[in-house]
């Protein structure tokens, strides 16, 4: 059986969510020790772990050293191969939120947008210089200054401090990830109203060559998927428990579903309640959202519940799986050409 190599970033903000997301999952990576590079996940055998950068992470996987991964989708656009074999396994795992920005001195009053960069990017031109702009991400920002018509742009690779370079002097103008923008204010910087170059957040890619052409790296690359999407669905539910009275289950379903909308994600579940005291007492189950759960323990009031209780779940199952489903249409074209 041939093992998944799944990598996960290394350290960071997005190390935190990827172990608390793994383990919400219940699939908790096991790691001897902090420097250890190499790990396994317990509860899914045929799985190796390996902690990598997340600057090396997509690269990793384009290159077949890696099968899957966990990196920002910022990252996985500016590193991917435009030709290569990698592809998005799921869009949104809801941690690591941020954009990548365009960002201006507070001191440039009049450039507000892209347009306005624009022209003083000709300006600049007019004087004998281009437009300096500091990133880590040359290839998405280029691409975005190419589409907002900002010409005539020297790109300044820094890896740290980006804030700093317009003080410093070795650029105009920087473009960085911010989840708040309060770093930049606090530099004296200010995005462009239209600055946005790429919302981002953390999401799995995997290598779809390697994966359309092992079935056992696709099984267990479907299980953590499956997992995954059940686990964040549940997010939003709570299930709610009460004893209403009725004279029969078809005739308390019938009082629960006088209000569709609060009647659970399937409809409720009901059973008798065998006390030996009182009779016609069913116990009523429904999944609901987390935003209706007040509208429905009124609900149940209102039919003379009593007992009620409400109680996360750690999963929600669907009959598929929408992530494993785009993945198998994502791979079509790796199968065919093995064909």
């Amino acid at each position: 059986m041939s093992s998944l190599r799944f990598t996960l970033p290394s350290t960071g903000a997005l190390f935190d969510g990827t172990s608390k997301l793994l383990s919400d999952c219940g699939l908790a990576v096991r790691r001897a020790n902090s420097r250890r590079y190499t790990a396994d996940i317990p509860s899914l055998p045929g799985v190796d772990i390996l902690f990598q950068r997340q600057s090396d992470i997509t690269i990793e996987i384009d290159g077949g050293s890696a099968d899957i991964g966990i990196v920002g989708l910022d990252r996985y656009y500016e590193s991917r191969l435009e030709r290569g074999d990698t592809v998005l396994l799921h869009d949104g795992l809801g941690f690591g939120d941020s954009k990548l920005v365009i960002a201006v001195p507070d001191s440039w009053l009049d450039v507000t947008s892209m347009a306005d960069l624009a022209d003083i990017a000709l300006e600049f031109r007019s004087k004998g210089r281009d437009l300096r702009i500091a990133t880590k991400y040359e290839r998405l920002v280029k691409r975005y200054l190419n589409q907002n018509g900002v010409n005539y742009v020297s790109m300044v690779h820094v890896s740290g401090g980006l804030e700093a370079a317009p003080v410093m002097g070795y650029a105009d103008i920087i473009a960085d990830i911010t989840a708040t923008g309060t770093t930049l204010r606090e530099n004296g910087l200010r995005i462009l109203v239209d600055g946005t170059v790429i919302e981002s957040q953390s999401v799995i890619v995997g290598n779809g060559q390697a994966l359309a052409s092992d079935p056992d790296k696709l099984a267990n690359t479907r299980r953590i998927l499956e997992k995954i999407e059940a686990s964040l669905r549940a997010r939003k539910y709570q299930r709610v428990t009460g004893d209403i009275q009725g004279e029969s289950e078809d005739e308390v379903a019938r009082q629960v579903m006088r209000r569709r909308e609060l009647g659970g994600l399937d409809g409720p579940t009901i059973s008798a309640v065998h006390t030996g005291k009182q009779k016609n007492w069913y116990t009523v189950q429904v999944l609901v959202r987390k935003s209706d759960l007040a509208d429905v323990v009124s609900h149940f009031r209102d039919l003379g519940g009593i007992g009620i209780a409400a109680n996360d779940v750690q999963y929600v199952y669907r009959d598929r799986c929408d992530a494993y489903d785009r993945l198998v249409e994502n791979l079509k074209p790796f199968s065919e050409s093995d064909e």
